[in-house]
């Protein structure tokens, strides 16, 4: 009976000892354990991911990191740029502006990525790489010292007892204990792996809002720099609005066209009725929208240049002979008696604005040379007058094209035709040499500026 009863005896001992230490690996643990393998690959991919988004090399100084920038390069490249083209020049003074402002906000970016290593980056990888992998030891190393207590007891009874050994034993096994229960509570903690995602967006507000008080800052000098700027698009553009900004008398493209068709057109066949080449119309404008173009590039095209001309005209936002007076210049066509006609005519042309007076009185006196070569160019007055006519005066409430196909077409040409053949009764002083003041000049490269032909040099 003793022997059973010892028997017994050992068997309880060994499954009341072996539940109690499997207490200490409780479900949670397990829990703990299972969520920690997750935890520690995504932890590991974020931080491989966040860290292929830095643009720099990683633990490298500030200068090694700034050079190898993109937007370093960018910034240099800008710069180099600026002093290539001059500051004399748009292009010149808005590269050098970017530039500089690219370095700044290459140094920003420099900064921001320093604090995301320290503060994201490299806390992410102590997380998947040091810290996790320890929790995981504490665990087997729990597991282990669990099952030698639990082996020791089976196998050795007496151990039950009190001794040096089984108290050694179970004291580094209750440390193991508390170690994991730490590591357990550490890794359910919000801030373990929250802080670190919480920087990150703490630093990319204070970053952006940094480059964007930097591109706030330099928005207004760009814009200064392109209103302080003397040559703007033209075509298009009021001709009030053109004249104030370029300080100019004459509309930059009716003067260029006029200087070029001088030197070169003259006595071209159907000057402004033949159509010219697409493709070369289009760069014509876009160089004389540039405010510089070369004249010997064109003098092989007069139609180019007479298209050009003819598309300013009709590109103006308001005709050059007003809509204002429309009426009154239709009523004026009207007038069957000549010398009567020329009278209205010559009220409705004093009445126009004094910028537009300038441009017309500019663009008639030169129609009115050209008509004296009609005999080889086939351009009459009435020719003159049929083509360009439509680009000189219309309505904004045309009634349908039929109409101004017929009747309103001639109403214009008996107001552009009387006035080409008497524009020195319209427009008196002046002689025919004025109109070529500037030609000799411009031979060889043709570059208008604000302070080139005025009124009275071609009058």
């Amino acid at each position: 009976y003793q022997l059973m009863f010892m028997d017994v005896l050992t068997v309880l001992h060994f499954y009341l000892y072996r539940a109690e230490k499997t207490e200490v690996l409780s479900e949670d643990l397990l829990q703990v354990e299972k969520r920690l393998d997750l935890v520690k690959q995504v932890t590991h991919s974020t931080h491989k991911k966040l860290a292929a988004c830095l643009q720099g090399q990683q633990g490298t100084d500030v200068e090694k990191r700034s050079k190898k920038l993109p937007l370093t390069i960018l910034a240099q490249c800008m710069v180099e740029g600026a002093a290539v083209l001059g500051d004399d020049s748009l292009l010149g003074k808005m590269l050098k502006l970017c530039g500089e402002t690219e370095e700044k906000l290459a140094q920003e970016l420099i900064q921001f990525e320093f604090q995301i290593e320290r503060d994201v980056v490299e806390p992410l990888y102590v997380l998947a790489e040091v810290d996790i992998p320890n929790i995981q030891k504490q665990r087997k190393h729990l597991a282990k010292l669990v099952l030698d207590m639990d082996s020791a007891r089976t196998s050795h009874p007496s151990t039950l007892q009190p001794g040096a050994k089984s108290e050694s034993l179970r004291e580094e096994m209750e440390e193991a204990a508390n170690r994991m229960e730490i590591c357990r509570v550490s890794s359910q903690s919000p801030p373990l792996m929250f802080y670190s995602f919480l920087q990150l967006f703490k630093t990319q507000a204070e970053y952006h809002r940094k480059s964007l008080e930097i591109l706030h800052s330099v928005l207004p000098q760009i814009k200064a720099h392109q209103e302080a700027w003397v040559e703007k698009p033209s075509f298009g553009k009021s001709l009030e609005e053109h004249l104030n900004i370029s300080g100019r008398e004459i509309a930059f493209p009716i003067e260029a066209c006029v200087t070029m068709l001088l030197e070169c057109g003259m006595q071209e066949e159907g000057l402004f009725r033949v159509a010219p080449s697409a493709s070369k119309l289009k760069k014509l404008k876009a160089s004389l929208d540039c405010g510089v173009l070369d004249v010997q590039e064109y003098s092989s095209d007069p139609h180019a240049i007479a298209g050009a001309l003819k598309s300013y005209l009709r590109e103006l936002p308001e005709p050059l002979m007003t809509t204002e007076l429309y009426d009154e210049w239709i009523q004026a066509s009207n007038i069957q008696d000549m010398d009567k006609r020329l009278q209205a005519l010559m009220a409705a042309c004093e009445k126009l604005p004094t910028d537009n007076l300038n441009n017309f009185r500019y663009l008639v006196k030169f129609l009115a040379k050209l008509s004296e070569y009609q005999d080889v160019n086939k351009m009459t007055a009435g020719n003159m007058a049929i083509v360009l006519g439509p680009n000189l005066l219309w309505t904004h409430t045309e009634p349908n094209m039929t109409e101004m196909m017929t009747t309103v077409s001639l109403q214009i040409v008996g107001i552009i035709e009387p006035i080409i053949q008497h524009a020195d009764w319209f427009f008196p002083g002046g002689g025919d040499h004025c109109l070529c003041i500037e030609i000799c000049s411009r031979a060889e490269h043709c570059s208008f500026d604000s302070s080139s032909t005025t009124v009275n040099d071609l009058l």
